[in-house]
Order: C-alpha cells, then structure tokens, then sequence
C-alpha cells in the first residue's frame, strides 16, 4: 500500500487512527497548540496515547484517563487544571462537531478563539 493510503498512523503504538474524534493531532490543532502551517508535518497519535493532554478531558462521552508522577493533574495546581479542562474538553467536543461537516475547510476547525488568534498572526 503506498503511504498516502495508509491513513494517518499513530507514532506511539502503530495503530491506525480512524477518527478525528480520536486523533491527538486534530486536537492539539483545535485547541491552538498547532500552528495551521505545520499541522501537515506534525506527528499524529491516538489522544489516549497522549495520557498528559488526555486526562484533561472531562466528558461523559469519553473515559477519563488517569496517569501517575509529575504531569498528573491531581499534582498540578488546581487553577491550571481547571482551565486546562475547559479547553481540552471543549476542543474534544469541537472534534465530535467536526464528525459530521464534511467539506468545511481545514482552517474553520479550531476553536472561535483559536481561529481569531490565528486570522489575527496572518495579518
């Protein structure tokens, strides 16, 4: 198979990554960590094997993920984490509204701030 049509391959466990619901790099990119202009070089992975940014998902629709030592949210301070839940767990929910919107352009994904933020650098 060439490369081109093997998808988009997790570079922690191999695995392919089906969804957009469950891509780490579609996240990443919604919540602003990822500049539109790399989001095409930047390695992609399974949101859950990204224990760090996934444990700050808090949905019903989505099982916590709970991880040990430093990163661990319970070890952070609690106003960063309760800030860092919003927006991941917004940005996870951005992504199951993306599910259905086949032919909106790769630029309207991020969330409305992220968008600004980045309509605002490209000036």
């Amino acid at each position: 198979m060439a490369k081109c049509e093997e998808g988009y391959l997790c570079d922690v466990c191999g695995g392919d990554v089906e969804e957009i619901t469950d891509s780490d790099l579609y996240l990443r990119y919604v919540i602003g960590m990822i500049d539109p202009e790399t989001l095409h070089t930047t390695a992609e992975r399974h949101i859950r094997c990204n224990p760090a940014l996934a444990q700050f998902i808090v949905d019903s629709e989505f099982a916590p993920v709970t991880i040990e030592g430093p990163f661990a949210k319970r070890s952070l301070d609690p106003a960063y984490v309760r800030e860092r839940e919003r927006l991941v767990t917004r940005g996870w929910q951005r992504l199951r509204e993306l599910r259905g919107q086949e032919g909106l352009p790769i630029i309207d994904y991020p969330l409305p701030e992220v968008r600004a933020r980045n309509a605002e650098r490209a000036l």
